[in-house]
Order: C-alpha cells, then sequence, then structure tokens
C-alpha cells in the first residue's frame, strides 16, 4: 500500500489544496490556486466548453498528479453537454500521487460530482461507463506516449502539465513534444502553463502554431498551440513582440534527448554546452531590453 503520509496536503489561496514533490522538489500546483489552474490554465485554454457540444471529445492529461486537469475538463464538458462522449488518456509516473488526493479528500471542498470517476481511475487505472472511457497509464511518459501512438488516439485536448524544465527537463524535450505532436488531432490544441522559451521553440520545431494564454496568479502567461493550418489558428492568442523576440535569444535552445531516455542531468548539461557555444542573443540582454526587477524573473526562470 502506497504511503500517503509523504504526500502532506497544503492550502492554496483559493481554498483547493496542492501536494509538493520530494523527487521534484516542486508544489503541484500554484499556491494562487490549485483548482483555478486547471479550470484558466487548461480547460479554458483548449476551448473545452465550446467543444462539447460534439458527441465525442477525446482528452490526453500529460503528467496527471492529483487529476485536477482531468477533472477541471470534465466538469467544463459535462455541465454544458451531459452526454457527450469522452475519452480520456492520462499519463503519470508515480501512482501514489493521485491515490494520495483521493486519501486526502482533496476533492471534497471542490463539491466535485465525479469523485467516484477520480477515484476509480486512481486505483484501478480504468473507467468505463455510459460517456466515459477512460485510462490512468503508470509508467515514464516517454514511454507510455508510444502506448498512445499505438492505439491511434487523436486528442481534441492535450493538458501539458510537468514540473519546470529546469527540474523535469525530460519531459520538455524536443522529441518527446515531437512525439506528443503526433497524439494531437488535426484541429486539436494543446495548453501547457508554461512560456519557456525553450519550450515554445520545441512546439515550434515539431510544426505547431503557438499562442500565449493570459497569466493566472502570477505575471507569465501560458502557452496554447494547435497544428499549422488548423481551424483553430485564428482563435490562438498573439504573441507580444517581447515573446517573440524571446524566441531569438539563447533561452530558445530546446532541451534534447534523442532517444528519450537520458537522465534529468545529461539532458541539463546538453542544452548547457549548446547554450555557451550558441551564437544567438543572451537571455539577459534581452531581458534588460523588455523586463526589469521580479517580472523578469517569473517571465524568465525556466530558461536560465
Amino acid at each position: 500500500m502506497p504511503d500517503f503520509d509523504i504526500f502532506v496536503p497544503q492550502p492554496t489561496a483559493d481554498g483547493s489544496f496542492t501536494f509538493t514533490s520530494q523527487e521534484f522538489g516542486e508544489a503541484f500546483h500554484s499556491h494562487y490556486g490549485a483548482k483555478q489552474e486547471s479550470f484558466l490554465k487548461f480547460a479554458v485554454p483548449t476551448q473545452l466548453a465550446a467543444r462539447a457540444q460534439k458527441p465525442v471529445l477525446r482528452l490526453l492529461d500529460i503528467c496527471y498528479g492529483l487529476g485536477y486537469n482531468t477533472a477541471a475538463a470534465l466538469q467544463t464538458i459535462w455541465e454544458v453537454n451531459p452526454n457527450c462522449d469522452v475519452e480520456l488518456m492520462a499519463l503519470e509516473l508515480n501512482r501514489a500521487v493521485p491515490q494520495a488526493a483521493i486519501a486526502h479528500h482533496l476533492f471534497d471542498n471542490w463539491g466535485y460530482k465525479y469523485t467516484d470517476i477520480m477515484t476509480q481511475l486512481a486505483f484501478e487505472y480504468q473507467v468505463q461507463q455510459e460517456y466515459l472511457k477512460a485510462e490512468l497509464i503508470i509508467g515514464d511518459a516517454r514511454k507510455s506516449i508510444k502506448i498512445v501512438q499505438e492505439r491511434g488516439f487523436q486528442a481534441d485536448a492535450i493538458f501539458l502539465d510537468p514540473f519546470s524544465p529546469p527540474q523535469c527537463p525530460h519531459l520538455w524535450t524536443l522529441e518527446f513534444i515531437q512525439q506528443i505532436s503526433l497524439c494531437l488531432h488535426p484541429d486539436g490544441i494543446l495548453a501547457t502553463y508554461s512560456c519557456a522559451a525553450s519550450v515554445r521553440a520545441a512546439l515550434l520545431t515539431a510544426s505547431l502554431t503557438i499562442g500565449s494564454t493570459p497569466p493566472v496568479g502570477r505575471r507569465s502567461p501560458g502557452t496554447v498551440a494547435v497544428h499549422q493550418g488548423s481551424s483553430g489558428n485564428l482563435a490562438l492568442p498573439p504573441l507580444f513582440q517581447s515573446e517573440k523576440e524571446h524566441l531569438l535569444t539563447r533561452a530558445a535552445i530546446p532541451y534534447r534527448d534523442p532517444q528519450l531516455n537520458d537522465p534529468a542531468d545529461v539532458i541539463l548539461m546538453r542544452r548547457q554546452q549548446e547554450q555557451q557555444a550558441s551564437s544567438l542573443e543572451p537571455t539577459s540582454r534581452w531581458r534588460k531590453r523588455w523586463l526589469c526587477g521580479s517580472i523578469a524573473k517569473d517571465f524568465t526562470k525556466a530558461d536560465s
């Protein structure tokens, strides 16, 4: 039985709770509001309310964690259309995390109607009922994404929610993002909380078009991405000039993991060496030109 005591519920500003990962040294959610973040960083940018009129919606939740992003998605979709068939594939490294969220009753303060679904998914890894077919795949997402591909799963919405690039670089690499892009429906939308230039550059290299989403609880925005030529292009919020120029600095050099099996320290060192040898503009020069003080630190902390 997993040791749930290592996951201590920590309150966030909107009244919901999160955990801190001992392995990665980061909280699973912003202290500004875990529940708020799941809706405003993922459910809203992927336009789930508008898309819920479709008879079927397919979701890919990468780094399922406590399950909040999936929970927010189901609530958003079924509030609009209770008869929408949802197909979900979720990837998570540590099975104890979603199980601890249930054991600590973290959905209780949501007034959440679908806690039974979240419980079954956390402990049995599968849910099949009217209007929902869901699977939680436990393991390294770099391997699990192959299972998604083998099944021909094409997601209308992808939630990309690993820990930050400096702490979890292996799930932000160019090669992994290219694998993710293969699972995105031609008219699907990917959303992530990250605005790191390295991440955005990887999305662009994967033949996706990107947009900027409004800040939620912090100064820096998130990112959405669609396939080039997608009908969703017109709905993407444009990048500011400062963000465009950020993509021309050394910060935009992506993390690389050619065989999708390197440890984090190797991936970090590879990128650092490539940055040192690069003739691109130093990020510090861009920062001085566009930003100052804490805003600069918040916007660029993932791109050092």
